[in-house]
């Protein structure tokens, strides 16, 4: 009983000093300016008496002694720190407006990377930087994209980007901002009608291209059937004219054989006689004069 009491005690005094009094201690000493904690990605800026005293950009755990000296000590009543987020951030401002050249209203997608390089000016030169910045970033597409010819706004983008991040990049530095990549990434018509006109004239062009193609297929294959009839004609004709002549000595040679000559009659006959498909009655080489009308007989009879 009295291990389980100890045990109790022990587990209660380590929970309220692990959980609740090292926690107020740390805090009281964070309060009071002997220490604070920098994280990754993260600036601290300290003022005091409306003056900045000190910057802290290297994460981790610093004692303000060391850096701001007596003063830390004072800023828990007298000044103030901010914390300001230095990491890259991106944003994308839509269909900006922008007439080209030739006068037809266009539409820029423009998308920048920023980060906060000095943080002083960030908080103190201007009320709204990042608005600002996008103001800026805005009206430099207007100024160096404004009256380009179409024909280089629909293709060189890159040179397009090149030219808004050089106009923007200096006054981004006065605000405290490094500017990062910038790239058109949009470029499109804002009128609806010259939209509908390009469309119908698309549309109308692939049917003539589409027209063109098949009756020049047509046609390609109309030469080729004549070119291939007008051969197979010759051919044949040629074939026809030939045929009589190898006939004819086929004909001589097979005439110059009695024999052969007789065969070939009588196989040529009796060939017709059966694909006829006539009648045929056998009667024999030496008949007397009673089986004449033997077979006249029996046919009337029939």
């Amino acid at each position: 009983m009295t291990f389980m009491l100890s045990t109790i005690t022990v587990a209660a005094i380590t929970f309220v000093l692990a959980f609740i009094l090292v926690p107020i201690f740390f805090g009281l000493l964070r309060g009071l300016g002997f220490y604070t904690i920098v994280h990754e990605g993260t600036c601290h800026v300290y003022t005091l008496f409306g003056s900045v005293i000190g910057v802290l950009r290297e994460p981790g755990l610093v004692i303000l002694p060391f850096h701001l000296g007596v003063n830390a000590f004072l800023i828990g009543l007298f000044g103030r720190r901010y914390v300001v987020d230095i990491r890259l951030d991106q944003r994308y401002l839509r269909s900006l407006p922008v007439n080209s050249e030739e006068g037809a209203p266009m539409g820029i997608g423009v998308w920048y990377e920023m980060s906060i390089s000095d943080p002083v000016a960030f908080l103190f030169k201007n009320a709204d930087p990042q608005g600002s910045l996008a103001a800026n970033v805005s009206n430099a597409v207007v100024r160096t994209l404004s009256n380009m010819p179409l024909s280089e706004m629909l293709e060189n983008r890159h040179a397009m980007s090149q030219a808004v991040r050089a106009e923007v990049s200096p006054k981004a530095a006065d605000w405290g901002y490094r500017l990062g990549s910038v790239y058109i990434r949009k470029v499109h018509f804002r009128d609806l009608n010259m939209i509908r006109q390009i469309e119908a004239k698309v549309v109308n062009r692939l049917r003539q291209v589409t027209s063109a193609i098949l009756q020049d297929g047509a046609n390609r294959v109309n030469v080729i059937t004549s070119a291939a009839e007008r051969q197979a004609a010759i051919e044949f004709a040629r074939a026809k004219a030939v045929r009589p002549r190898i006939l004819g000595q086929a004909l001589a040679r097979i005439g110059a054989d009695p024999e052969v000559r007789d065969a070939l009659f009588t196989i040529l006959e009796l060939q017709n006689l059966t694909e006829s498909k006539a009648r045929v009655t056998l009667v024999p080489a030496q008949t007397d004069s009673r089986i004449i009308p033997a077979l006249m007989a029996s046919r009337d009879g029939r």
